[in-house]
């Protein structure tokens, strides 16, 4: 891999085949990542961002190519990128039937977070994200902004370098949402590179440095936002971008 102080994901040539599926779900697709981004990787339904996001994060493997996270192969150096990447699935991956707080004592703990640093750092992002009143509630009761607030934080207890985050504000209300993309900022801001899949073309335009447009699995488009439209330039926004590289057709 080159350029590893430069770019902090580097992918080559995947390529990711289902079972009974005509094409590809990934099909060659080579993509760099800089170091301090906020890189959104935008497409339709089925265009390959969860399956690409599960082959980076591990729980998938690649037909063929490479990737890299931090230098780190994802095959081979799994555990030390795994210690590096922190991940907030599209669904709410949290336990039900414990509170808000069980919950985020058990996920800091699978890191090896000494108790002291993590009981700080729980009522810390409890505060900041707006629920250190239902610490002792349990998650079943909580409402969906709640329960998207507090996947998040499950997902940065161990300050990764890398957080991805696959439709972190689906669904949700706008106070949630504004809070959830706020402190991504602060995050950014602080050093954290975020990799983010979004259907919100609007929200995308506003909140990423740069972002990639994949369909049936293939890179078609990548750059600024703004650059983006720039180049197309029958084009007012993202979104404008986003329907004529991928069409009007609706996807199941």
């Amino acid at each position: 891999m080159n350029n590893g102080e430069q770019n902090i994901i580097e992918a080559e040539n995947l390529i990711k085949r289902y079972k009974r599926m005509q094409v590809p779900a990934i099909d060659n697709l080579s993509l760099k990542i800089k170091r301090g981004e906020i890189f959104g990787l935008l497409g339709p339904n089925g265009a390959g961002k969860t399956t690409l996001i599960n082959i980076l994060t591990g729980i998938s493997k690649p037909g063929s190519g490479r990737a890299f996270i931090n230098g780190n192969d994802i095959l081979k150096d799994l555990d030390k990128v795994k210690t590096q990447t922190g991940i907030v699935p599209q669904e709410i991956a949290l336990y039900p039937t414990l509170t808000i707080w069980e919950n985020l004592y058990i996920f800091g703990s699978l890191y090896n977070i000494p108790h002291k640093i993590l009981k700080k750092r729980i009522d810390e992002f409890l505060v900041i994200y707006g629920l250190e009143n239902k610490k002792r509630s349990q998650v079943r009761r909580l409402s969906g902004g709640m329960k998207r607030r507090l996947n998040i934080i499950a997902g940065i207890l161990h300050n990764p370098g890398l957080l991805i985050l696959d439709e972190p504000t689906a669904g949700i209300d706008v106070q949630s949402k504004v809070v959830i993309l706020d402190n991504l900022r602060k995050l950014n801001r602080d050093g954290t590179t975020i990799l983010y899949t979004s259907h919100y073309m609007d929200e995308a335009e506003r909140f990423c440095s740069r972002a990639a447009i994949i369909d049936y699995g293939k890179l078609i488009a990548e750059g600024s936002p703004a650059k983006l439209v720039e180049e197309n330039t029958d084009c007012n926004t993202l979104e404008d971008v986003f329907i004529k590289l991928t069409g009007r057709e609706i996807r199941e």
